[in-house]
């Protein structure tokens, strides 16, 4: 009751906010016109995302990956490269390898390609000369180590991408055997109809992203196309910022915006989570309420701090969580099904929009059914 509670004032204090910002800001600007002053900015666009962010915030939905498959290849060790350490969905997903690799009875090792170009060329190469049954291109572009990724395709050695590529499934340029990611369309899209569903389509947004990593310059991408089919949503500004050097340029960045667009910037999507980490002191300088505005929402990871900040009330709202746990398990399934020369899976996990009403407390987004799925295929 508590959480409804809020999460009700919250539905009030934003559609007030949206009121005065159609009626002031909107208004003097002559941007928008008298279109902003009616219940939304737009109708036909705003219903479709309340639909979309309805189904999105279920949590009871029932496994719908695989059920069938090989049974447990024995005695395989896999390579985990990461692109950081420091990337929380990157980590995650580790983790999620390491706990599946238990139960399957593999071993994985974990190399940090420390979030540069030549750490991660360097992590692929160390990978590559292992000679591992499986490596794991965790949350780079694989053309970034082409080199590496030839040795490894002549090798056969598979490679498994996790954010890897844009798309999910098997990709042949670059060769991979699968990318294990959700759908980075369904991601992008729900995550702008959040704002737009909440803003009553009357928003002013910044966008960040890390144009440096192809898989989330085109989610930042498809975010801007999602938001601009709401008339009543302004894109503000679209803050390129790498994300190994977020902690050092974000509360730059978000000082300047906050001095350019004061009240007009009610909402803002980022690519990851950890922008609003690194964002929360400059909000909090300026005497921004950690409650918002502006509302911010991560279009991934969904990482343990980034629930911390959305039930706390701290600079987040909501966040479009990976599950990475399952995702995790998911790169051990597929890679057995390498293993035993069989097809990818075609698994994409679903969409899912986690906010201080629904996550009941919790530091992670843990579909039910996976764990006792896979175990039944592997015969474990």
């Amino acid at each position: 009751m508590h959480r409804r509670r809020k999460a009700s004032h919250l539905t009030a204090v934003l559609l007030a906010a949206a009121t005065v910002l159609a009626g002031c800001e909107r208004g003097s600007s002559g941007g928008q016109g008298d279109s902003s002053f009616g219940p939304s900015g737009c109708p036909a666009a705003h219903a479709r995302a309340e639909d979309a962010v309805g189904r999105a915030q279920r949590r009871d939905v029932p496994w719908n990956g695989p059920t069938s498959g090989p049974r447990a290849v024995a005695d395989r060790s896999i390579v985990y490269v990461a692109q950081t350490m420091t990337n929380p969905g990157v980590a995650g997903a580790a983790e999620g390898v390491r706990d599946a690799v238990r139960v399957i009875g593999w071993n994985v090792r974990v190399i940090d390609g420390g979030g540069t170009p030549a750490g991660i060329q360097a992590a692929m190469s160390e990978a590559v000369a292992l000679r591992p049954a499986g490596i794991v291109i965790g949350g780079f572009d694989p053309n970034s180590t082409s080199q590496q990724v030839a040795r490894a395709n002549a090798a056969r050695i598979p490679l498994i991408g996790w954010h890897a590529v844009a798309a999910p499934g098997p990709s042949r340029r670059p060769q991979l055997f699968t990318n294990v990611t959700t759908d980075v369309e369904d991601v992008a899209r729900v995550s702008a109809q959040w704002v737009i569903a909440q803003s009553h389509g009357n928003a002013g947004v910044v966008v960040f992203t890390d144009a440096s990593i192809p898989f989330a310059r085109n989610k930042s991408e498809l975010i801007r196309e999602q938001l601009a089919t709401c008339a009543g949503v302004e894109l503000l500004a679209y803050a390129n910022i790498p994300i190994p050097d977020a902690s050092s340029r974000t509360p730059r960045e978000v000082s300047s915006f906050l001095s350019r667009f004061q009240n007009s910037w009610t909402h803002s999507v980022a690519i990851n989570d950890l922008y609003f980490a690194d964002a929360a002191p400059a909000f909090r300088a300026a005497g921004r309420k950690g409650a918002g505005p502006p509302f911010n929402i991560g279009a991934g990871d969904g990482d343990p701090s980034a629930f911390q900040r959305i039930n706390s009330e701290q600079y987040q709202a909501a966040t479009v969580p990976e599950p990475l746990s399952l995702q995790g398990w998911q790169i051990v399934d597929e890679f057995n099904r390498a293993f035993s020369g069989l097809p990818a899976s075609g698994y994409v996990a679903p969409v899912h929009i986690s906010t201080a009403d629904n996550s009941e407390g919790a530091t992670t987004w843990d579909p039910e059914g996976y764990r006792e799925a896979y175990r039944r295929i592997w015969g474990k």
